[in-house]
């Protein structure tokens, strides 16, 4: 059952898009399979997920399509320095947020000012990666991650009440985790399995925030107005730079894979990322809703881990030509959710597929629809709306080369 070099590239591999939607803000699901391929290899490849996640807010307003499109690549390189030491390097978007609420009515946008609620995260990671094979069925690796995080979001609409108007950009800036893991394989049965172990990597970066309680103090009378003795420390609540500390999760991968017949894989992905009293808390928005609401408020919060698991079948048609089809679970990372992302986690099923020019490289392309999880979307403590019966489309591409 012994396959050759360019089809043990297939593995889960084969459908690119298999992680673009994920539970809290998990994106590319951070897999090292590049790595763990054969010889000298390389790899480029870019997912595109087209989310539609509707629901209805408290007043009874429809909530249109507040989810956006996002694409975002991902590109690795493997060399195999000596017949005992491999080296790696591998670029992926991890994690991130893309939503916009329209301005259609409902509680999460701000008629007046014809915006509604909107938020972008993006994150960079490049892995540096040593390993150490001190037989063919053994491999022990470990590196360094290097991972910078970027956002900027604006609240809107009568459900964050007094902070409506509330912005936050935080400026890219650098930190620093580390990986480690060891893969076992008998490739005369094409069986794999590799576990990797991913640290958490804390964040400092410079935030600005603004809001419209300043403008509100402004407003209000010296006397006679209910907020009256709060004009002094209202007029503080409009602009504040500060450190944002922010960590992203630890994580463990485990990748399976063998031969069940001539020319046919199975393979499974499990993934555990510890989302378990993750929260993100900039100065003024604790402040100032504090003040509006009687409590703190997290920008972004999650109340469970999340768990998920991708498994199917590849099968090799003929030297040029091989196929995938799996199906996919995600937990999700706890309900109610954050306004900023109000989906439960999915089921999922995808297509892929691979053609093979020549013995060293190849052209991959995939296909996934979600069922995204029902979830209700709080602010503040509070339920504000409910989202169900949404779904997603996810689409890859990728290109691999021997050399």
């Amino acid at each position: 059952m012994k396959l050759n070099k360019i089809y043990s590239a297939v593995l889960i591999s084969l459908l690119p898009s298999a992680s673009v939607l994920a539970a809290g803000l998990d994106r590319s699901g951070q897999s090292i399979t590049a790595f763990l391929q054969p010889g000298n290899y390389a790899e480029a490849g870019i997912s595109v997920l087209d989310p539609d996640v509707k629901g209805k807010d408290r007043s009874g307003h429809h909530v249109g399509d507040m989810g956006d499109d996002y694409t975002f690549p991902s590109a690795a390189i493997k060399v195999q320095a000596t017949d005992k030491i491999s080296l790696g390097l591998l670029y992926d978007q991890p994690y991130g947020a893309d939503a916009t609420y329209q301005v259609d009515g409902s509680d999460f946008s701000d008629p007046t000012l014809k915006e509604g609620t909107k938020v972008e995260v993006r994150t960079n990671n490049l892995t540096a990666l040593i390993g150490y094979q001190p037989t063919a069925n053994w491999n022990f690796y470990a590196g360094s991650v290097w991972q910078t995080v970027e956002a900027d979001i604006k609240l809107r609409g009568a459900a964050y009440s007094l902070l409506s108007g509330y912005n936050i950009k935080v400026d890219q800036k650098q930190a620093y985790g580390w990986l480690a893991g060891f893969a076992y394989q008998i490739p005369e049965i094409a069986l794999k399995a590799a576990v990797t172990y991913r640290s958490e990597i804390k964040h400092k970066a410079n935030a600005t925030e603004t809001s419209n309680l300043a403008a509100l103090g402004a407003s209000i009378p010296a006397t006679g107005h209910p907020y009256s003795p709060y004009k002094p420390f209202l007029s503080t609540l409009g602009y504040k730079e500060s450190i944002l500390d922010a960590t992203t999760p630890q994580s463990v991968n485990i990748d399976l894979q063998t031969g069940i017949a001539a020319n046919t894989l199975a393979f499974a992905n499990l993934r555990w990322v510890h989302w378990d009293q993750f929260a993100v808390k900039p100065e003024l928005l604790a402040q100032a809703s504090t003040f509006a609401k009687g409590k703190a408020q997290n920008l972004i919060d999650y109340s469970n881990d999340q768990y998920s698991v991708t498994t199917g079948l590849s099968h090799k048609f003929n030297s040029k030509w091989a196929g995938t089809a799996a199906v996919g679970y995600d937990s999700g990372a706890g309900n109610p959710v954050t306004t900023l992302g109000p989906t439960e986690g999915y089921w999922s099923v995808g297509l892929g597929g691979q053609y093979s020019p020549a013995e060293n490289y190849f052209i991959q392309a995939g296909v996934k629809y979600f069922w995204l999880g029902d979830a209700q979307a709080q602010t503040g403590g509070a339920v504000k709306a409910d989202f169900t019966d949404n779904h997603a489309m996810g689409y890859g591409l990728k290109i691999g080369y021997r050399f």
